[in-house]
This record gives C-alpha cells, sequence and structure tokens, in this order.
C-alpha cells in the first residue's frame, strides 16, 4: 500500500471559550472574599471603573432584582415568598448574620496570587478538626451539628456554646448534639472540645488509658490539687502519698490548653450571599446579602473628557479597550447576582420542610432538579453553589448542604427518602431497642418498608456501620452487660 501526502477539507463543529467567556465562567464560582478580590484588582488595572456610590443611578454589577413575587399557600412544596430585591445598603440585621458560627470557615478566602501563602501556614484547629468530622461522620444531620460544635471551639480548643442553644438551632434533640459533641471529644488533640478544664484532663487521661476511679476523683477535686491538701486528697481517693505525688507528676504531663499547638490563624465569620427570612404570611422572603455584592459603574463622564482631548492611536485602542472590559464586568456581575439569586430560590422551594421542621426533614434533592426547574445547564448549578453560604432560621449553610441523595420508596418512583433521614431513623430504632427486644437488620428492614422506605439488608448494614453501630449480636451483649440499659 503506497504511502503519499494528500489534502482534505473537513467540517466540525466545535466550542470556542473566548477569554471573557472564561472569566465569566470563574466569575460565577468564585466565594464573597474572592470576588472582591478581583474586583479590587480590575478597579486598580481600569480607569474607567469606579465604586458606585450609595442610591447611585448606575450600571452596577450588583443591582440583581426582578420584577417577579411568588406567592404559594403555606405547608406546600412552593409555599414561598421570594423577593428578589438586595437588602439596602447599609441595612443591619443581626438576627440572621449573628447565626453564622463565629469560626464557621470560608473555602478559598484568599486570591490565586496569594497561593504560596496558604501552602506555608499552619493548619487552624478549625481545618484540623473539619477534616476529621467528614472522615468519621457521614450522616448529614451529625455533620451539620458537628460543623456547629466545631465553630463555637475557642483557640485553646474548649466548646464555649451551649449544647441546648444548638439542639434548638437545627431542631434536634439535645441527646443527639450530646452524642455528636462525644465524637468530637474522640478526635485529635486528646481533650478537645471539652466544656472545661476538668473534662479536657479526663479526655486526656481516658485516650492514655489512665482514668480509673483513684484518678477520676483525683481530677474531680482540682481545689484541692491547687492548695495543696495532699491528705485530703489522700483520703478521697483512698490512696498513699506516693500515689498522689505520681498522680501530680501526671496531671502535670497534660495540656489545659490543647488547641494551642495549632495555628492561630483568625478564621473570618462566614457572610452569607443569600439571607432566607420568614414572611408574614407563613412563606419565605429570599434575597440577596448587599454585602456581598460589588457596586461598579462605568465613568462615562472621565470617558467623554478624555476623549475630546487628542489621542495617539495606541491611546484610542487602550481606552476602547478598558470600556469593553468595564461593560462587560459590570454586565457579568449582574448576571452572576441574578443567578445565584434564581438558584437560591429553587433550593428554598424544594427545602422547605426543612426550614419549617429542622434537619430530620431534609429532602433528597440534586443538581439536575434545580437545574431543569430552572432552565440552566447542571454545571452552571454546580458552580453557582461553590463556596456560597445561605443565612436561615435554621443557621447558616454552603448551599451545597442542601443537595443529599435519595431512596426509592413501596410506593413509587417519585416519592423519595433522603439518604441522611434513613440514617437518622435507623439509628432512631437501634436507641428505641431494649434488651430482650434488639433489632437484626432484617427486622430493621421490615420496620423501614412498613413506613414506605423500600431499603436493602446489605444498605442497612452499610448505613448502620457507617454510623458506628455495632451488630445485633454486639449490642445485645452489651445491653445484658450494662444491666439492661438502653
Amino acid at each position: 500500500m503506497a504511502m503519499t501526502p494528500k489534502l482534505e477539507l473537513r467540517q466540525s463543529q466545535g466550542l470556542v471559550m473566548t477569554p471573557q467567556l472564561q472569566q465569566a465562567i470563574k466569575l460565577l464560582q468564585m466565594s464573597h472574599t474572592e470576588l472582591q478580590s478581583f474586583v479590587e484588582a480590575e478597579l486598580e488595572r481600569n480607569p474607567l471603573l469606579e465604586r458606585a456610590e450609595s442610591g447611585a443611578d448606575s450600571e452596577t454589577g450588583s443591582q440583581a432584582s426582578e420584577n417577579e413575587k411568588q406567592q404559594a399557600k403555606p405547608g406546600t412544596k412552593d409555599a414561598v415568598e421570594l423577593d428578589s430585591r438586595p437588602a439596602a445598603q447599609g441595612q443591619s440585621d443581626s438576627g440572621w448574620l449573628g447565626m453564622a458560627p463565629s469560626r464557621g470557615g470560608t473555602f478559598n478566602t484568599t486570591p490565586d496570587s496569594d497561593f504560596s501563602s496558604r501552602l506555608a501556614r499552619e493548619t487552624t484547629l478549625y481545618e484540623h478538626l473539619t477534616q476529621q468530622l467528614h472522615l468519621n461522620v457521614d450522616d448529614a444531620g451529625d455533620r451539620l451539628i458537628g460543623g456547629l460544635l466545631i465553630g463555637m471551639v475557642d483557640e485553646a480548643g474548649y466548646l464555649t456554646g451551649d449544647v441546648a442553644a444548638i439542639a434548638g438551632t437545627v431542631g434536634a434533640d439535645v441527646s443527639d448534639v450530646e452524642r455528636v459533641l462525644k465524637i468530637l471529644q474522640d478526635f485529635d488533640p486528646p481533650g478537645v472540645c471539652a466544656r472545661n478544664l476538668q473534662e479536657c484532663l479526663e479526655l486526656q487521661l481516658k485516650e492514655a488509658g489512665r482514668l480509673d476511679p483513684a484518678m477520676a476523683k483525683f481530677i474531680a477535686h482540682l481545689d484541692l490539687v491547687a492548695k495543696r491538701d495532699f491528705v485530703g486528697l489522700q483520703k478521697l481517693c483512698g490512696v498513699s502519698r506516693d500515689d498522689i505525688a505520681d498522680m501530680v507528676k501526671e496531671l502535670k504531663a497534660l495540656n489545659p490548653k490543647p488547641g494551642n499547638t495549632f495555628g492561630s490563624l483568625l478564621v473570618q465569620a462566614v457572610i452569607p450571599d443569600v439571607i432566607v427570612r420568614a414572611a408574614p404570611d407563613g412563606g419565605w422572603l429570599v434575597e440577596l446579602n448587599s454585602e456581598t455584592l460589588p457596586r461598579l459603574l462605568v465613568n462615562r463622564q472621565y470617558l467623554a473628557r478624555v476623549s475630546r482631548s487628542g489621542q495617539r492611536d495606541g491611546d484610542k485602542v487602550y481606552l476602547s479597550e478598558c470600556l469593553a472590559n468595564a461593560q462587560w464586568l459590570v454586565k457579568s456581575l449582574d448576571q452572576r447576582a441574578r443567578t445565584i439569586l434564581r438558584v437560591a430560590k429553587e433550593i428554598v422551594r424544594q427545602q422547605d420542610s426543612f426550614l419549617v421542621e429542622g434537619v430530620s426533614k431534609l429532602k433528597p434533592l440534586n443538581l439536575k432538579t434545580v437545574a431543569e426547574a430552572i432552565t440552566m445547564h447542571e454545571s452552571t448549578v454546580s458552580r453557582v453553589t461553590s463556596n456560597k453560604f445561605m443565612a436561615t432560621p435554621r443557621g447558616t449553610f454552603e448551599l451545597k448542604y442542601f443537595f443529599t441523595t435519595g431512596l426509592s420508596s413501596t410506593s413509587g418512583a417519585e416519592d423519595l427518602f433522603s439518604a441522611e433521614a434513613v440514617r437518622h431513623r435507623i439509628r432512631q430504632m437501634i436507641d428505641a431497642e431494649t434488651p430482650q427486644a434488639v433489632l437484626s437488620d432484617d427486622q430493621i428492614v421490615t420496620q423501614l418498608k412498613g413506613e414506605g422506605i423500600d431499603l436493602a439488608r446489605r444498605t442497612v448494614a452499610k448505613y448502620r456501620e457507617a454510623l458506628g453501630i455495632p451488630s445485633s449480636v454486639q449490642r445485645r451483649r452489651e445491653k445484658h452487660l450494662s444491666g439492661g440499659g438502653a
């Protein structure tokens, strides 16, 4: 077969992404902090851009208002009154912004140019605990509670928040919050998430296998240790003087501030991009947070003044490029704000029951469902929900939190249950069992089917193991050894 050169004409279609289109996509997925840094750089680079004053009539990228309000009856899927107007400039609503955990932790909080500094800095205690939370806790409800608890841990490693207050915020039982707190207290470093010094020392001794009854009494009377009342401690602990000396030595080896071993970088509080408020008619008001919206305008007066003066060809080309870039940026910021608002509205519609009743009512939701409802591409919705936060009466959450997997029910494919809600139900069933009636995985499957949840036995076993719950044989043995306690 002879090899000869030849020419061929072929016609094909392809997507060519212009630099402006690439930048628009990048703007869409930027966090609030990244966007502010980008806008500041553009203001320095482009002489035709300037920051709009409050109330100025200009081409701004922050005026993403839509002349639409949707109202529906409370208690239904569409029970939402949507207000797309951004909050007034300078408006202060501490009741909403105050709901964000003080150490809520934003993602990608520095511009790309500062990437090396992020690599060089120390890992903070918040980041260290959050990494362990995602590795050890699979249930979405428990992750929510754990995230709020971690947000209330100070730099020394102590929990500063109130367990009952957190339970009320997320609509969970106090026992559930206490259970998640016990999980956090097993994290590294030993002694973290303690509520006081005594609990911190007990956690460290427990980790080292040294929390025997005598040591427990010793730690419970730190006031006597401070007074050096060793005679009183001997009587309380029932040990010798030499044993007390050893206990004091062990006590001195413990770390009263376990969080201080980590970086002390100040973590900024989360500023929500969207604010959801209860409407007077029982629905919800959804609006953009004006604090996260850059206000820019094109300075046409300066452009006209410069254009009247004599210019070289190079100057004319430069001004033309500046004008085109300024107009594009203003338009892109406006489109970004509108897109965020549309996605947030649909999330509120879908998760109305969560806002009303709490995390146990979180519905299954995916990107495709939201994208089809608002006629957008799935990738666009994914970018919008990255690093964006929503302040709700239940707390402040990243938009991606509201997307959970779903399970088919026995009544049909359209009636779905959230996987996180099913795991929560399995935990409730096991917590309520007695030593005489410990539920096997097969029995759990049967009860779930009776509630309309179609789940295979192996899936129940997988969920149970992910929740850290032992098998029915192990649970029965533990309950009998504990004297029949739950």
